[in-house]
């Protein structure tokens, strides 16, 4: 948020890698100027570069102080969020925009309105390209400029997204409560955040900032999806077998820490698990989804989703017949559909570590079959399909739907 003061100051500096002023022209409720697509560049530049101010109702040459009506702003704001949302990809999350009373060379009082871009931790393409910011304006980037940025933003994963710093974040980002879970008991307060550092869940960005890593956000803070879009687990139980609102029985979303997510997500699956019974010699029951099959299915969507892909939402849909499993993010570069079974690459090396940390409630524990929330065996896969094809007799289906990996597993059927 920017005071009256700072944004004079930044008007008297002009315009620089990080400052950019733009004149409005708004007509019938409409905003005519900025152009939509012109803007979106603009936006999208900043956030491929270091980040930076956009300031609205100051022209450049000669700068001046126009000011905007009052009645307009909420015109203007809106219009700057949609363009955010909706003509950038992916979408910007990391913008602030707010309006603010300067008064102009003459004293008089006029409105402005700015947003501040973060640096991203994504590469964004707006409507006519790949931009980035270079001195006083916006620049095309070309295939090797490309290749650097999506390089230094992990997309070519030279360093673990989940090891990554997230813009808007800060040391006290982190709940202590949630980190004192990866700390020694005999941690004092001064040895905490050195420990938080070397565990990587506090790291140094690019301007040598101390921020939550993407692991820290997940693991450390009750609602990461404040900070990391779509960072959740949505969950959808329908009576029939097909996504029909008519049939839905009940809807979810689980955006806690990761860990608690899991736990969410298996106890929804337990409540609409049905079991059925016989007593040919005794009592034998029979559930429709192994519960420790589910809990590691669960879990390997956590672990190996792409969260630089922001999206969609690992989503879980259960129906009469089968239970699916969406994990957003293709699989990795040795992997293939077939070969789950037999190769093991893990995408999320900090957070598989830090989930292999904690243990499991006994509540969940006995259900799950294990005591800590990941054991690092490279036994899920097999887990998932064996037990699931034991009751069932079919078995699971792993398939890739454009950059999501489907997991299927059929329901048993009742006796």
């Amino acid at each position: 948020m920017l005071s009256a003061a700072q944004v004079l100051e930044k008007i008297r500096t002009g315009e620089s890698s990080g400052v950019e002023f733009k004149e409005v022209r708004i007509g019938n409720d409409k905003v005519i100027e900025p152009d939509r697509d012109s803007l979106s560049d603009s936006l999208a530049a900043f956030a491929n570069h270091s980040g930076g101010t956009i300031i609205f109702g100051v022209a450049d040459k000669p700068r001046q102080i126009i000011g905007i009506d009052p009645t307009n702003i909420r015109i203007l704001v809106s219009y700057i969020s949609e363009i955010c949302h909706d003509s950038i990809d992916p979408p910007m999350v990391y913008f602030y925009v707010d309006s603010v009373l300067i008064a102009d060379e003459a004293g008089e009082d006029k409105y402005l309105v700015y947003v501040q871009i973060e640096r991203s931790l994504w590469l964004h393409k707006s409507k006519n390209g790949y931009f980035y910011r270079h001195g006083n304006s916006k620049r095309p980037m070309n295939s090797e400029h490309l290749l650097r940025v999506g390089q230094s933003r992990s997309q070519a994963r030279i360093m673990p997204f989940d090891e990554q710093a997230v813009p808007r974040t800060s040391k006290d980002t982190l709940q202590i409560r949630l980190c004192q879970r990866f700390l020694r008991e005999d941690t004092s307060d001064s040895e905490t955040e050195e420990i938080l550092i070397k565990r990587r869940l506090l790291v140094q960005d690019d301007k040598d900032e101390l921020r939550a890593s993407v692991a820290g956000v997940l693991m450390c803070h009750n609602k990461p999806d404040n900070y990391l879009y779509n960072s959740f687990i949505q969950a959808v139980c329908y009576s029939g077998k097909t996504k029909d609102a008519n049939y839905q029985v009940d809807a979810k979303d689980f955006s806690g820490t990761l860990d608690q997510q899991i736990v969410d997500a298996f106890n929804f699956v337990a409540r609409y698990n049905k079991v059925s019974a016989r007593k040919d010699v005794g009592r034998e029951e029979k559930p429709q989804y192994s519960m420790r099959a589910v809990f590691e299915a669960l879990v390997n969507a956590v672990v190996h989703r792409d969260y630089s892909k922001h999206g969609s939402k690992i989503r879980l849909f259960m129906f009469a017949d089968r239970l699916e499993i969406y994990s957003p993010g293709e699989l990795g570069n040795t992997l293939t559909v077939d070969s789950l079974l037999f190769n093991q690459v893990t995408r999320n090396e900090l957070l598989t570590r830090l989930l292999s940390e904690l243990k499991l409630e006994d509540s969940v524990a006995g259900r799950a079959g294990r005591g800590y929330f990941l054991e690092r065996r490279g036994e899920g896969v097999g887990i998932i399909l064996r037990e699931s094809e034991q009751l069932s007799e079919k078995t699971p289906l792993y398939e890739l739907q454009g950059e999501e990996l489907r997991l299927t597993i059929f329901a048993a059927e009742s006796y």
